[in-house]
């Protein structure tokens, strides 16, 4: 079990007791007092657990992030005038700029999302952090360095307040879009959540996708198809969407390669690399129905047979072929996505004995362990770093600004997505209608599913490394 699903099993239990103890309290009152008050408290305490305490936060919001960001990024002085920003260093404009301090909420936003506004004049952003934060939080200040530098740059708390001496810390930017960029997706949209504007603007982009995506296919079984069989249209849709919509960005289809390996089975074919690992719902053992869009032959289309050594023969073949400089993948601490964490794995190991090395390794979160909202906020606004408590590796932060037109084009690209078309069950829904009407939490204009919020936003960010031939 990984720890995002012991983290979840300890929240559900412990809010099974919490019920529990409630009820009892309810049963109570129900004998001491009168019988119907039960039964008007009830639904009152249900609906404002779904608008303000349904969240999954698993860590103190009075807990301080943590991080080491390494000889990359330099630190900076900075202070805060009022709410103007102050810094003393001269910058270049397109550095990743991150400003930590410490943000503490007023009453009200143990109940509203606390919100620190950024006024650039021209430009405005807005970050949103953890209800009852107090604690030391990451902004991202990218693409504000004009205003900085001008001292007109102004922070606001909405709900919450600055304390405290800010620190800045500026990473250096890297030439990404004149360069060979791959984007290792494990599923099909991976790549789209993480990196549409990284890719779309790259020169030349490759999209490799690892595995079709076919298990939850209940939406299809909803069409009558029985479960393996709803399993396979559901792969080959996903595999399909894998070539088709990173053309929208302008990828031509010989740079889009689907692997066809079957979804969450990365973990056991990593354990045993000879043995081939079928597909848990689709009842199948051969990879190769998922790869017919493919733009060349690859080396598993010999036996199709879904074993670890296949994948990374795959991998080194289609890296051997891009020979990327700069290799985007999953974050293997931050997103605890099996599939993501072997992904990320299965690419490092391809890479050894390679004659060709990326140069820039960038990684992505599009899971967290602790905190199922983050990205905080709305669609459109900036992304503040993730929860982490403990800074046990060193990664630089690389963030790019997308524009307001980029945006709605990763919009589009995410809503061809035939995974994130379907209707959100009524239970989320309600949920959703609850909080927008009393925590104030707006719907995203783009799409009904949450990752049209989390990630259609100002930013785009990364972790960072120099590509080293032993990592």
């Amino acid at each position: 079990m990984s720890r995002k699903q012991q983290l979840l099993k300890r929240h559900r239990r412990n809010k099974r007791l919490g019920l529990l103890a409630g009820l009892m309290v309810l049963a109570a009152l129900g004998v001491l007092t009168w019988w119907w008050l039960p039964l008007v408290l009830l639904p009152l305490v249900w609906i404002a657990h779904e608008a303000w305490f349904a969240d999954h936060l698993f860590y103190s919001p009075s807990e301080d992030y943590a991080y080491r960001f390494g000889e990359l990024t330099r630190q900076a002085a900075a202070r805060l005038q009022g709410d103007r920003l102050q810094v003393d260093v001269p910058l270049a404009g397109d550095e990743t700029l991150i400003l930590e301090v410490r943000v503490k909420a007023n009453w009200l936003g143990r109940f509203l999302d606390p919100q620190v506004l950024l006024d650039g004049e021209s430009e405005q952003d807005c970050q949103t952090f953890e209800r009852g934060v107090d604690g030391v939080r990451f902004l991202n200040l990218t693409g504000f360095a004009a205003p900085l530098m001008a001292g007109v740059l102004r922070l606001r708390g909405r709900h919450c307040r600055l304390v405290g001496e800010p620190r800045l810390w500026i990473t250096p930017s890297v030439e990404l879009h004149k360069r060979r960029v791959m984007v290792i997706a494990p599923h099909a949209d991976d790549a789209e959540l993480a990196a549409y504007g990284l890719y779309s603007q790259a020169e030349e982009a490759w999209v490799v996708t690892l595995t079709a995506g076919e298990i939850e296919a209940e939406h299809y079984q909803q069409m009558g198809l029985p479960k393996a069989e709803a399993a396979r249209l559901k792969g080959r849709l996903r595999a399909w969407d894998s070539i088709a919509v990173p053309r929208w960005a302008g990828v031509p289809e010989s740079r889009c390669v689907q692997l066809g390996y079957f979804c969450l089975q990365l973990p056991a074919m990593q354990a045993a690399p000879d043995m081939p690992v079928g597909s848990r719902e689709a009842d199948m053992a051969d990879i190769r129905p998922f790869r017919r869009f493919n733009p060349f032959d690859l080396p598993g289309d010999a036996d199709g047979a879904p074993t670890w050594n296949n994948l990374l023969a795959d991998l080194r073949a289609v890296l051997e072929r891009a020979r990327p400089q700069v290799l985007v993948m999953p974050h293997p601490q931050l997103d605890p996505h099996p599939d993501h964490i072997c992904a990320q794995a299965a690419v490092l190991e391809a890479l050894q004995g390679l004659d060709w090395q990326p140069e820039t390794l960038l990684c992505y979160a599009n899971h967290l362990h602790d905190n199922d909202r983050w990205p905080m906020g709305d669609s459109g606004d900036g992304v503040a770093l993730p929860p982490q408590l403990s800074a046990d590796q060193v990664w630089a932060p690389c963030s790019q600004v997308l524009s307001l037109a980029i945006q709605r084009d990763k919009a589009m690209a995410l809503g061809m997505m035939h995974d994130l078309q379907p209707s959100a069950p009524f239970k989320r829904r309600l949920r959703r209608a609850l909080q927008r009407w009393l925590a104030g939490r707006k719907p995203s204009p783009y799409g009904e599913n949450e990752f049209f919020r989390k990630a259609v936003r100002r930013h785009e960010l990364f972790w960072r490394r120099t590509f080293e031939r032993d990592e």
